[in-house]
């Protein structure tokens, strides 16, 4: 069934009008399902944390939720595929729908979000979406394996990213070790690059994990040897910091740990119906994150914030811009704004064409 139509027409390749477990056994969908795949020329010459892309360019955690997926990535040409936040643990998805159009302009403010949004009709551009799974994960019993395979079909010239987060358990000690437990599950996989996602709510002290300096500082310290010891480099998801101040103490603080940062995630606010009432169903979610092209300024900002940091203190760190990159255009503002590398995931899932369109003006 249908629910919400693209104004194009098109169909992403993670198909919002079909249940998280129907697009995990069932999808991709869209360009990711239609046979072409992108041919890379010549030889891949950027570095992204010792290895070889062709261009910098990829899909970040979130609609890429097992191997299959994976693979129509690598063959549309997105170099870096980070695979879908996993846990030690089953956790089940938010009822569905999780993903729904969104009016929030060409530019959405921290305090448009905070004002509460009006759920669409169609997905239409400037693209605005909900983000609403709840960090889903199946067993390590079946990522593991699963995980291990996308890590082969990454081709000449592209690198897969494993993503994973600790659940909360019986207090902080339990916390911290189910970090550690799920990096040694990482480990089995032989994922070059991990990704430790605190961009996501409700496992911090302050709603956000990645606005917790302190517990994000005792998890790095916790799970870096075991990451280190297989020369694997760590990177952070983060959201959105309003405050500058907040931000130099988290990179002050968590830096020496890890090999670099992705931001943004998204921003959060309340969803609803035009009527007013909750556009999304169950407990606790009224308020979702949105992403996509409305998004983008937040994610060049906290980038050229970064990037200020980096010089500022005099550190090494690379800089993963996110947030509402749906054209060749976006990728350079990132770019400019002193990004390394470059991840679309709302605008990669309309456009599957959107790493070859990249290359064509980058490469």
């Amino acid at each position: 069934m249908t629910f919400f139509k693209s104004e194009s027409g098109v169909t992403p390749f993670y198909d919002p009008n079909k249940s998280y477990a129907e697009n995990c056994e069932k999808g991709p969908f869209g360009g990711f399902a239609d046979g072409v795949v992108y041919k890379n020329e010549k030889e891949p010459t950027h570095d992204f944390l010792g290895h070889k892309v062709y261009l910098p360019f990829g899909i970040p955690a979130g609609p890429i939720p097992n191997a299959n997926f994976c693979k129509g990535g690598f063959e549309k040409g997105f170099d870096i595929i980070m695979y879908k936040t996993v846990r030690t643990r089953p956790h089940p998805c938010n009822e569905f729908p999780n993903i729904v159009p969104v009016q929030a302009g060409t530019k959405l403010t921290i305090e448009h979000a905070s004002a509460g949004l009006t759920m669409g009709k169609t997905f239409k551009k400037p693209i605005a979406i909900t983000n609403s799974f709840g960090v889903p994960s199946i067993s390590p019993k079946e990522w593991i394996p699963d995980m291990k395979r996308a890590v082969e079909l990454a081709g000449k010239g592209q690198v897969l990213v494993a993503t994973y987060l600790g659940t909360p358990g019986n207090g902080e000690e339990a916390f911290i070790q189910d970090w550690i437990d799920g990096a040694k599950m990482i480990i089995e996989t032989g994922a070059p690059i991990v990704e430790l996602d605190l961009s996501c709510p409700n496992e911090g002290k302050s709603s956000l994990l990645c606005h917790d300096t302190e517990r994000v500082v005792k998890i790095v310290k916790a799970i870096q040897p075991i990451f280190t010891e297989k020369n694997i480099p760590v990177l952070i998801k983060l959201s959105y910091f309003s405050s500058d101040k907040k931000l130099k103490d988290f990179i002050e603080k968590v830096s020496p740990y890890v090999a670099g940062f992705n931001a943004i995630n998204t921003i959060a606010g309340d969803v609803r119906t035009e009527n007013g009432e909750q556009a999304l169903p169950g407990k606790g979610r009224l308020i979702s994150g949105v992403c996509g092209a409305p998004i983008k300024w937040a994610g060049v900002d906290m980038v050229k914030r970064m990037a200020r940091l980096r010089k500022e203190l005099s550190l090494n760190f690379i800089i993963i811009g996110t947030g509402g990159v749906t054209t060749p255009a976006d990728y350079k503002e990132y770019i400019q704004a002193g990004a390394d590398a470059v991840m679309s995931a709302t605008g990669a899932m309309w456009n599957t064409d959107l790493a070859k369109e990249i290359k064509a003006e980058n490469l």
